[in-house]
């Protein structure tokens, strides 16, 4: 299965980016502390004093280099308003959200305190440790070194999610100003990012589909504020996704023009990691917004007619009964129709007549096509069959050698390549798995 990744990218309506913005996110507002803030330390976890059967260092990323292991979470973990119980921590300073385990995790669908080259086999003191107390998920990149430059010392930091999902990236040490790690290696993060993924098939092979990951939102921190003894708080901001019923999606105060799809029973901008449902399901023709109501009864359905009846005044004074509505019955009238109502029912009659001359007429362009239809196909049969026999019996025409050139065992393998200058992360797995090959696609 082949599957692309899109940064980016400026075809999508409502793309969000909050470049060199440390404040409000739109799905996020954070807040970074300083070395001299009380809250800096306060924020920083000290696993040696957590429960020990808690902790655990975990031993094949402790020893190798880009590598990542999924790691099962004992709560759900809102993100982005998508709840998570399963996540990917990496050896590069990140944790990887996605649900598709790929080669460049480093791409998008991210959680990075500092995502960057570190490999942990340089040295016995690099170890990757987590801990998860039932509330919140701990992972420390303890003492880890760049490979390419391991002469700048060892960084030492870690990511908290809670349950909240607030989620917390504290420095302990980090012996270089971030801006000057190299990236041409590896990325060099600070920051969040999502995506969804759309499954595309592939006409020209069958059986194969294509996976293109488009990255929607992305939160970057200022790297120049990441410094030892600092931290950064991100707290989540409402999403659509949170509300579960039209009438409180539509009339929602939030900083998103909410959608409510009636087909999914779903609140949501379109832009999520339900993107390929909302499109598969025609949500954007039939959504509820602000503009329209939540009531989706058929007001096209047509009533009984029912006619009015008029009764004369008698003599005595007694008050007349027409414009009562009330249901038609199937009971016979009992008084005599007036002239109006000869009328009417006549009008009726000829109504119904001709709809029925209507639909009996209707019935002729549908033979017809259906007619045609059969011809064309069959045609189109001759004509490849034809065609076969021909290039049969005249194997050097020009047709022939354009097909023979054009046979999907000729056609080009789409295959990760490792000299594209993408870091490629091997995931810890049992052996016998097989993993999807991906490419990367530059921003358009």
């Amino acid at each position: 299965m082949d599957v692309s990744v899109i940064k980016g990218s400026p075809d999508f309506a409502g793309f969000l980016r909050e470049k060199g913005e440390d404040t409000d996110h739109n799905y996020y507002t954070s807040k970074t502390y300083g070395p001299s803030d009380p809250m800096s330390k306060d924020l920083w976890v000290n696993i040696d004093q957590m429960d020990k059967d808690k902790v655990k260092i975990h031993g094949i990323l402790s020893n190798t280099h880009r590598q990542a292991a999924r790691v099962n979470l004992s709560f759900d973990f809102p993100f982005y308003g998508h709840y998570l119980r399963e996540i990917t921590v990496a050896t590069g300073g990140f944790i990887y959200t996605g649900d598709v385990v790929h080669r460049m995790l480093t791409a998008t669908q991210y959680i990075a305190p500092l995502m960057a080259n570190f490999d942990p086999s340089l040295s016995r003191n690099s170890t990757v440790i987590y801990s998860d107390n039932g509330t919140a998920l701990v992972v420390q990149w303890d003492h880890v070194h760049l490979q390419d430059n391991y002469s700048l010392g060892s960084f030492t930091f870690q990511a908290t999610l809670h349950k909240t999902g607030r989620i917390v990236f504290a420095y302990k040490e980090i012996p270089v100003e971030v801006s000057q790690i190299s990236s041409v290696n590896h990325p060099v993060k600070v920051g969040l990012s999502d995506a969804f993924v759309l499954v595309h098939k592939i006409q020209q092979i069958p059986n194969v589909r294509r996976r293109t990951i488009y990255e929607y939102h992305r939160v970057e921190l200022t790297k120049t504020k990441i410094t030892n003894s600092t931290a950064v708080e991100m707290m989540p901001l409402p999403t659509c996704l949170q509300f579960t019923s039209c009438s409180s999606c539509i009339s929602s105060q939030i900083s998103f023009n909410c959608s409510w799809c009636h087909r999914l029973n779903r609140c949501s901008t379109g832009f999520d990691r339900h993107h390929q449902d909302w499109m598969d399901s025609s949500c954007p023709d039939e959504v509820s917004t602000k503009d329209k109501m939540c009531d989706i009864a058929d007001t096209t359905y047509l009533y009984p007619f029912t006619t009015t009846v008029a009764a004369k005044t008698t003599p005595k004074g007694k008050e007349a009964t027409a414009g009562r509505e009330t249901p038609s019955t199937s009971h016979p009238p009992t008084s005599v129709p007036t002239e109006d109502d000869t009328k009417i029912a006549l009008h009726l009659r000829d109504n119904q007549a001709d709809s029925a001359v209507d639909r009996v007429k209707g019935t002729h362009p549908l033979h017809t096509g259906l007619i045609l239809g059969i011809l064309l196909v069959m045609l189109i049969m001759i004509a490849g069959v034809l065609i076969t026999v021909y290039i049969y019996h005249h194997p050097t025409s020009a047709a022939s050698l354009f097909l023979i050139e054009r046979r999907p065992s000729r056609w080009p393998a789409m295959k990760f390549r490792r000299g594209s200058g993408h870091p490629a992360y091997a995931e810890v797995e049992p052996v016998g798995q097989e993993k999807e090959g991906f490419i990367e696609s530059e921003q358009c």
